[in-house]
């Protein structure tokens, strides 16, 4: 039945020009094959699938290809093979990303019509709430590289060099398919009206939205920052989608230690009422609090994680954040 089901799948996203879900489903046909014990056939179908993006360089951006010699000390490369539905999202925010990927696996019928798929995302949102984590899902779920600008290796004190490198990203983006993430993205596009603003960081600022204005990229564009308030306003318009998130709700954090500890015994513990202590808390202080409690209960050899625990976790990491309490957000 799975074989027939794989099938139908497969001709509807080939009929459609949907290369990149054409290629995902043929990547979980192998992958089942793989796990019953067909490693032949498994391999067979992996390389007959490489072979097809090779074959293919201007599919959906499917290539994995390497960045450029000078991009060395500009950005870090890595292949997530993270997913949007491992993602505890809003359903607002879900939908708008997954409309973007689906406008990316369709770009290429998008543009044969004059129209442009979203490539140039604003991520806005408080730590912790899945701004960077976003990148490397849309990435994985893209089958492209994720590239992360190195602010450090970007932003210098010299006249003039810092645009000249941010030049050779944009310049790189026109030839090498990938998700380029610009995160903690207020050190480049804070206001130009700020007091100690110096002349280069304007620079790089004026430099960035010109070449935005020009860029060409067949992947994505994102752009993140914890402080949407320090951002120049000439900037928001220069993206397609700007989107905003927020802490994860009561139902959202109950989801976030549910999955988190999927994998461990939880035995009697209630989630609602570790849900409600996580409120006011980010997804990545709650996943970490669950960590904290499943760390307790495997070196402890506990049978399950016990709710205590799991509790004064959640509790330390609000303590961290507390004023006067010897922590804080970076």
């Amino acid at each position: 039945m799975g074989t027939a089901r794989d099938m139908i799948a497969l001709l509807r996203s080939h009929a459609r020009g949907d290369d990149g879900e054409f290629y995902a489903r043929a990547m979980q046909v192998a992958a089942r094959e793989a796990r019953l014990g067909h490693q032949r056939v498994a391999s067979e179908l992996k390389a007959a699938i490489d072979e097809a993006k090779a074959q293919r360089p201007g599919g959906g951006g499917l290539l994995v290809m390497q960045p450029r010699p000078e991009l060395a000390g500009l950005v870090s490369v890595s292949t997530p093979d993270l997913r949007l539905s491992a993602m505890v999202l809003a359903k607002e925010t879900r939908e708008r990303l997954q409309r973007i990927v689906l406008e990316q696996r369709q770009a290429r019928r998008l543009r044969e019509k004059g129209l442009r798929p979203r490539g140039r995302l604003l991520l806005l949102g408080p730590p912790g709430t899945g701004k960077t984590m976003t990148a490397g899902a849309l990435a994985g779920e893209l089958h492209l590289p994720l590239l992360t600008v190195l602010l450090e290796g970007v932003i210098t004190k010299f006249m003039g060099e810092s645009a000249s490198k941010l030049r050779v990203i944009f310049d790189a983006m026109a030839h090498t398919s990938g998700v380029y993430l610009f995160d903690e993205f207020d050190a480049i596009g804070a206001r130009r009206d700020q007091r100690n603003d110096v002349g280069e960081v304007r620079r790089i600022l004026n430099s960035f939205l010109q070449m935005m204005d020009s860029a060409e990229s067949p992947g994505l564009i994102i752009a993140a920052t914890n402080h949407p308030d320090l951002l120049d306003s000439a900037l928001f318009r220069r993206f397609d989608d700007v989107i905003e998130y927020l802490l994860p709700s009561r139902p959202e954090a109950g989801e976030v230690i549910r999955n988190r500890l999927a994998g461990f015994p939880t035995g009697p513990l209630d989630f609602g009422t570790a849900a409600e202590a996580a409120d006011g808390l980010s997804q990545a202080d709650i996943a970490r609090a669950c960590d904290e409690a499943a760390k307790l209960a495997v070196l402890g050899g506990a049978e399950t994680i016990r709710e205590s625990d799991l509790l004064a976790a959640i509790e330390e990491r609000r303590r961290a954040y507390r004023p006067g309490a010897g922590g804080g957000r970076s």
